[in-house]
């Protein structure tokens, strides 16, 4: 039986945001929107707002923005809205006293087709795996992260020079649509609840940190460039050029007819600089060397000599 909602979104980052416009443009009712609170960014450290805060202000919709998500204060004003629904798109991890609050509880957007690929950055580790092929999936939260009763899933290719970047814009947008029709079908009062399969084979997508970015030359060339691809452009690759930091966004495997052992490099001083792997090179087409703009290979030869 149709039941009209009183939804609260939660999410942070551009990639929430079609999510939440979807909902406002087919009017359903989003009595709240939770976000992080707002950062100092920039030379002035001013305070900025998330994507998700500057959609929820130019629709005038009231902005929770907690540092503590079991806060007594926080849970109060929370269910003062009386939502009979909540949906998270790119959010922190939530207690059972929010997830757990709403009648028809709460359900979440993830970047994976689940159960591959759980945990903080799914969209970087299927492109690290090499993977042809990931999705997106709505399921309600339970107390184990990304385990919960699934509720719609739909496929998307990864095509061979994707990155991080390019697939996460066409899950953003697929995963908007998906999350409109995963309302529609709770409205209806007439929709799945599919225990996720159980399988030995399942591949973790624990979040990110600096350390586990540094590239790996000892690993073959196609290794290392879907490594390279995973983490481009955020939070980006790493290797050391010149004993300094040096960002790589996008190279290729080449052939080069030269010997020489993993992480050493060759360069003309003009137009390449290639870097031997376990199996061959990889030519770098874009990077930033620490201190340094981002640029592709041919500015940068022209500024730093190697």
């Amino acid at each position: 039986m149709a039941q009209p909602l009183k939804i609260i979104f939660m999410g942070t980052p551009e990639f929430a945001v079609p999510s939440l416009e979807i909902l406002l443009k087919h009017q359903y009712a989003v009595v709240a929107v939770v976000t992080a609170p707002d950062k100092p960014s920039g030379r002035g450290l001013k305070l900025t707002h998330s994507p998700v805060k500057e959609v929820a202000m130019r629709h005038n919709l009231p902005v929770l923005q907690p540092t503590n998500l079991k806060s007594p204060e926080f849970l109060e004003e929370l269910r003062s809205y009386e939502a009979t629904l909540q949906i998270v798109v790119a959010f922190r991890m939530l207690p059972e006293a929010v997830w757990n609050m709403p009648l028809l509880g709460t359900f979440n957007l993830h970047a994976s087709l689940l159960p591959q690929f759980r945990g903080a950055a799914p969209i970087n580790w299927a492109i690290i795996h090499g993977e042809k092929e990931t999705g997106v999936t709505t399921f309600f939260i339970r107390h184990e992260i990304d385990t919960g009763d699934m509720l719609l899933q739909e496929k998307e290719p990864i095509h061979q020079e994707d990155t991080a970047g390019t697939l996460s814009e066409r899950l953003m947008h697929k995963g908007a649509h998906l999350v409109l029709r995963t309302v529609q079908l709770i409205s209806s009062g007439d929709y799945p609840k599919n225990p996720q399969p159980q399988t030995d084979n399942l591949v973790p997508a624990p979040k990110l940190f600096k350390e586990m970015c540094e590239i790996n030359w000892d690993q073959p060339a196609d290794e290392v460039y879907n490594f390279i691809r995973g983490l481009s452009p955020y939070p980006a690759a790493w290797t050391k050029l010149n004993d300094k930091f040096c960002k790589i966004y996008f190279g290729r495997p080449v052939q080069v007819n030269t010997s020489a052992s993993p992480g050493e490099y060759r360069t003309d001083q003009k137009t390449y600089v290639h870097f031997r792997t376990a199996d061959g090179w990889l030519a770098v087409e874009d990077l930033q060397l620490e201190g340094k703009k981002r640029m592709n290979i041919g500015e940068f030869l022209r500024g730093n000599k190697l």
